[in-house]
């Protein structure tokens, strides 16, 4: 068990975990886990790490996005955005890169769910392991996390 799957059960909260065998030549994680599970791109979440005028902050956006910096700036209040690199990303959260999850970071971040997510009843996340995710509801992603819903 990863965890993210470890928070979710000790918190009751109804979860399903896929797998799927991931390809080590694959980078693009979420639409790897939305092609290979015959999920809706949509539906499947990735969980980045953005740094907002040099603070990390966790965005989490469907597969078939990319975040907008200047938007996801601006949502934070804040000026300026960039990716965060990979081994902070890795450091901060505690999961490697595509295997990042929303939930039981080593620290609690400013999170930002992009508001796609409340067309769906459930979405999915990385559970904290490349080849592993839960469907949640994007309630319980938000309460979790203490996220908030924001275009970006």
């Amino acid at each position: 068990m990863t965890p993210a799957i470890n928070l979710l059960e000790k918190q009751g909260v109804q979860f399903q975990i896929l797998k799927f065998e991931h390809e080590p030549s694959q980078h693009g994680f979420a639409n790897e886990a939305a092609e290979k599970l015959g999920l809706i791109a949509e539906q499947v979440f990735k969980t980045l790490l953005v740094e907002v005028d040099g603070v990390l902050n966790v965005a989490i956006l469907p597969a078939t996005r990319q975040v907008d910096l200047k938007a996801f700036a601006k949502a934070c209040k804040g000026k300026k955005a960039i990716m965060a690199d990979a081994k902070k990303a890795q450091t901060a959260t505690g999961y490697l890169i595509g295997g990042i999850s929303p939930f039981a970071q080593k620290k609690r971040f400013n999170t930002l769910l992009h508001s796609d997510a409340k067309k769906f009843g459930k979405i999915y996340v990385s559970a904290g392991k490349r080849g592993l995710e839960v469907e949640v509801a994007p309630e319980d992603l938000v309460r979790l996390c203490n996220a908030q819903f924001r275009p970006f």
